[in-house]
């Protein structure tokens, strides 16, 4: 797993590390059970300081994607597919409330919007 974080996102560093581990866990990139870098060595490898890191740790583990064992190291969690299925769902519904509040701003119909999903659902494919 390859972490990139920039200084110049708008997003702050600790939240482009959890958004990228997030998204590695979600992929099945990273298992139930598999250790993740410790705070000091990917802090050590990003370059940044190691409270950065834990930030971001410490809000994955709020979330239920690791788990910290003290002395151990930090784990993905032990979440049954339900969990991540949810978090997916939630990420897709964030992004079509933005794509309906343009859609209104611009009077486009459901229909269309509909349509344009459809469309670019398919190309995708």
């Amino acid at each position: 797993m390859e972490i990139v974080v920039s200084n110049k996102s708008s997003h702050p560093l600790y939240e482009q590390i959890a958004t990228q581990i997030k998204a590695a866990i979600m992929s099945g990139e990273l298992k139930a059970g598999e250790a993740i870098p410790s705070v000091r060595s990917l802090a050590k490898s990003l370059h940044i300081s190691i409270l950065t890191v834990q930030k971001a740790y410490s809000t994955l583990q709020e979330d239920g994607f690791i788990e910290t064992t003290a002395g151990k190291g930090c784990y993905v969690s032990v979440q049954n597919q339900d969990f991540y299925l949810e978090e997916q769902q939630k990420k897709i519904e964030e992004k079509f409330s933005e794509a309906i509040e343009i859609a209104h701003t611009y009077g486009i119909t459901l229909d269309k919007l509909v349509d344009l999903l459809t469309l670019l659902y398919q190309e995708d494919s």
